[in-house]
């Protein structure tokens, strides 16, 4: 059976006293084992990358530069490759693959301008003979802790800019899913980062918990659920590191009357499918206003007849299964509470034969759903829609702020009016205007409101920049040496 290794200091490490099992969701097998690192061997990597912090960070920037454009080139040469890695171990269809990648590739190009993301300011004569400016310094140490569901596309959005600001990196992927993490950083290797700069830490909660306290870690990123993030945001704060720690979502699309009803169906069944829902920007929760509701759920139901689950290897395929049997069983939870709890269940996924043993679960929808059931409230993170009837405008924009999410929100209008309103009144950190699920381009930043962030920063883009390093301001004189005296005063301009 193939291991999983580390890969520390530019060398995979295999040896472990405990390993985790690696499944093929489709198969339902086990065809791997992960190494599930002891806290001695996450303080040899935080070893490792304090050694190569100096040198790294010494680096110019133009050769700093030419390694993400070698990155930039392996990676696309070899996409395919890492696309066939994510379907075998996450089970997402080959294509939604090579889309996460191609997106977390934005982020590596956004890298490569990085003489110009680094830029200060700088201003002459602030007093005479003084002037002033402004630099900004990698922070260290970096931790990155990231999600089973984006197992390529997180960590570059992570590591490019860590690496970009001169910062060195602990990579922890999701022990479900850990290979891609180690074929990224052999191809950052294989572009000439040298050894140390970015380490792959395969773990469990033994490893993070090293992470978060570790004294020579500086800064940590995290990605994954909000009971989790809030307690990585705090843990690691009250270490005295710099934190970002992105939670969960539950997602609203917003469908006014008079909306292109095509497009909005359309756009629903592959903003709440796709990825088989597991995904934090995925579409949960659609809401009708007025009287378009009936013919929305008639559409939506018509379209999800015609999806074609299976294999992510099967070209044929449009979504895959779960990434586990525990997940899909939770997920079906959800389905078989909502009549229970007074909802009506339209489409139900949980009847959907499939010939196979692997995490297969089919599609759901769920009518008039209300604040308080577990399917509007919790996050589901599987391919399960819910609707939610409003009568107006307002009211969608309530149901909206009033949830404790701010993660993603999409508007479905003819008015452009309505949007721009909407854009305005809206708590989310990211809005969606007749586009289903908003994900910034790599030149903005990713990131929600409320319970959907904690930290003061979103993700990649120019805020990354912001994060991953610190600002230092110089002030200097070089007077004539005659003219110096001794001031105790408090610093004065003329």
């Amino acid at each position: 059976m193939e291991t999983i290794p580390h890969f520390i200091n530019g060398n995979r490490v295999s040896d472990a006293e405990r390993f985790g099992p690696v499944f093929n969701p489709a198969t339902g097998e086990q065809e791997k084992q992960v190494v599930l690192a002891s806290g001695a061997r996450v303080e040899e990597a935080i070893a490792a990358a304090k050694a190569a912090l100096p040198a790294w960070r010494a680096t110019s920037l133009a050769k700093r530069t030419n390694v993400f454009f070698r990155v930039r080139e392996i990676l696309t040469q070899r996409k395919s490759e890492l696309a066939a890695i994510l379907t075998s171990e996450h089970g997402k269809v080959l294509s939604d693959a090579e889309g996460e990648i191609s997106r977390g590739l934005e982020n590596i190009e956004f890298a490569t301008g990085l003489s110009h993301m680094l830029k200060g300011e700088h201003s002459e004569q602030v007093s005479s003979g003084i002037d002033v400016h402004s630099v900004r310094q990698p922070v260290g140490v970096v931790a990155c802790i990231t999600p089973f569901n984006f197992p390529a596309m997180v960590p570059l959005w992570m590591i490019g800019s860590a690496l970009a600001c001169g910062n060195t990196v602990l990579l922890k992927p999701s022990e479900k899913d850990p290979s891609s993490a180690v074929f990224i950083a052999e191809v950052f290797a294989e572009a000439g980062l040298p050894a140390g700069v970015l380490n792959v830490v395969q773990g469990d909660k033994e490893a993070v918990d090293v992470l978060l306290e570790h004294p020579d870690v500086k800064a940590v990123s995290f990605v994954g659920s909000t009971p989790i993030a809030q307690s990585i945001y705090k843990r690691a704060a009250d270490h005295g590191k710099r934190v970002q720690a992105l939670g969960g979502a539950k997602n609203h699309m917003v469908v006014l009357p008079d909306a292109d009803l095509d497009m909005a169906a359309d756009a629903a069944v592959s903003a709440a499918y796709g990825s088989a829902g597991e995904r934090c920007m995925a579409i949960s929760v659609l809401v009708a206003v007025g009287n378009i509701a009936d013919d929305l759920v008639k559409a939506i139901s018509t379209r999800m007849a015609d999806l074609k689950i299976g294999p992510g290897t099967d070209p044929s395929s449009q979504m895959g299964p779960l990434i586990t049997a525990e997940h899909r069983e939770k997920v079906a939870s959800y389905v078989a509470g909502a009549e229970d709890e007074g909802a009506t269940v339209v489409v139900d996924g949980r009847g959907h034969q499939f010939d196979s043993n692997g995490f297969f679960i089919g599609v759901s929808l769920v009518d008039h759903v209300k604040p308080g059931m577990k399917v509007y409230d919790d996050e589901i993170f599987g391919p399960v829609l819910s609707v939610v009837r409003v009568d107006t405008y307002s009211d969608a924009v309530r149901l909206v702020n009033e949830n404790e999410f701010g993660n993603g929100v999409a508007i479905f209008t003819r008015d452009g009016g309505a949007a721009r309103q909407f854009e305005f009144d809206v708590e989310a950190g990211m809005v969606g205007v007749n586009v289903p699920i908003p994900v910034p381009v790599g030149t903005f930043s990713f990131g929600g409101w409320k319970s959907s962030l904690f930290g003061d920063t979103h993700m990649y883009g120019p805020d990354s920049i912001r994060f991953y390093t610190r600002g230092k301001v110089v002030t200097t004189r070089w007077p004539d040496p005659s003219t110096s005296v001794i001031d105790l005063g408090f610093p004065q301009v003329d």
